[in-house]
């Protein structure tokens, strides 16, 4: 029996059809999905016809300590040059974990076949080669558009976070996003963005940088067309240091 393949299902269309890929050309794949507290409550049902078109099970992983990315704000840890803490500890942490403790002969990652997604399928072989990555869309030239129609074709539903304009499936209020990004989050999850911008004020730091969410120009971004780097279990800065190391671990 050959080893395990890890196919790292993020919730997004373009993990989606790439497992999908993957579970047409091999056996033995384990699924995994990196739970955050912080996603659309849509996601349960597209868990759940994804689960059926793929005619096997996704696992919920979370983080040993940190339960959500409230509790990774609520910590002081904000956003940096240097990447999101939240997705290194609740997502990229999870998965090398994992990597220790499962006998794998590769791992399934959703990099579309974009030129951007391209150099960064590159840069993590490079960092990563434990990893044993693959890239199956890359390989069948698919793009997230591409990964859309066939999910359409499936008869499976979109997540709801792109029917309201978002570019990716990501935690609602990703500190990553930008003044478009966190003005449409103002009026979609207005909970969210305040709590958010409370918790900004209480770290001390922002997700936009020099500008606290509590005084953002509601007018400021564009609103129409909402550019959100995908959240992964791997970081979009992959030398990534901490600017502030947890104390007392």
């Amino acid at each position: 029996m050959s080893r395990t393949i890890i196919g790292w299902f993020s919730a997004g269309v373009t993990s989606t059809v790439a497992i999908k890929i993957a579970l047409e050309r091999y056996d033995n794949i384990q699924i995994y999905f990196c739970e955050t507290n912080q996603h659309h409550p849509d996601n349960k049902r597209f868990i759940n016809e994804v689960e059926n078109w793929y005619g096997q099970k996704i696992n919920i992983l979370t983080s040993n300590r940190w339960k959500s990315v409230e509790a990774v704000l609520n910590h002081g840890y904000i956003n940096s040059p240097n990447g999101a803490y939240c997705t290194k500890v609740l997502k990229k942490d999870v998965r090398i974990a994992l990597e220790k403790i499962v006998d794998y002969d590769s791992q399934v990652f959703g990099f579309e076949y974009e030129p951007k997604q391209i150099k960064r399928a590159e840069r993590f072989i490079e960092q990563y080669p434990q990893s044993k990555a693959i890239f199956p869309l890359i390989d069948e030239k698919l793009n997230k558009k591409d990964c859309m129609d066939i999910l359409v074709k499936a008869g499976i539903e979109l997540p709801a976070m792109y029917k309201l304009g978002y570019s990716n499936n990501n935690c609602i209020g990703c500190v990553k996003g930008g003044m478009g990004y966190w003005n449409k989050i103002r009026i979609d999850f207005p909970e969210i963005f305040n709590r958010t911008a409370k918790l900004e004020r209480k770290a001390g730091h922002t997700c936009i940088k020099g500008v606290y969410l509590d005084e953002l120009d509601p007018s400021k971004g564009r609103h129409e067309v909402i550019e959100l780097p995908e959240c992964g279990i791997y970081c979009e800065v992959e030398d990534f240091t901490l600017l502030k190391e947890v104390k007392n671990e």
